[in-house]
């Protein structure tokens, strides 16, 4: 993983913490234990289809910078239909609150996405490799020229 990458993952799970923990602290105070489980299920939904949805992006584009792009859309466009699934199937559970688990989950995946938009845009990114125009100088060795005049 390039430095600029983790620094894109790291900035959107720093974006998502807070939301996640304040969501998680309403959906407890709010529903009580079931709406904490129904929470914390959904924040290890996020971090899982986040976290592999980034590992499959980077695998994806690692030897083919230019299907990024296809690849990206692939990749949130699933992480998207797979977290509707979620909600859907889990919409009439009794294990937990799943109105807690639904409102968490969105939330945090937004924020997620949002961090990792916010650090994109932010980041300073090389999207070209420099090559100098000129080529570089070879430093003057000491003694070398002395050498020959003294001959």
């Amino acid at each position: 993983m390039q430095s600029n990458d983790a620094r894109i993952l790291r900035g959107a799970a720093v974006f998502a913490a807070p939301v996640g923990l304040v969501a998680t602290v309403a959906s407890a105070v709010l529903a009580g234990g079931k709406g904490l489980i129904g929470a914390l299920v959904a924040l290890a939904v996020v971090a899982v289809f986040f976290g592999l949805g980034f590992a499959a992006l980077m695998r994806l584009t690692q030897d083919k910078p230019q299907v990024t792009m296809m690849a990206g859309m692939l990749v949130y466009t699933v992480q998207m239909l797979m977290i509707g699934v979620f909600i859907i199937v889990f919409s009439g559970t009794t294990l937990f609150n799943s109105r807690a688990f639904a409102l968490t989950l969105l939330v945090t995946a937004l924020a997620w996405v949002g961090g990792q938009v916010r650090h994109s845009l932010t980041s300073r990114m090389l999207y070209v490799d420099p090559v100098p125009s000129v080529p570089a100088e070879e430093p003057a060795r000491k003694g070398s020229s002395e050498s020959r005049d003294e001959r």
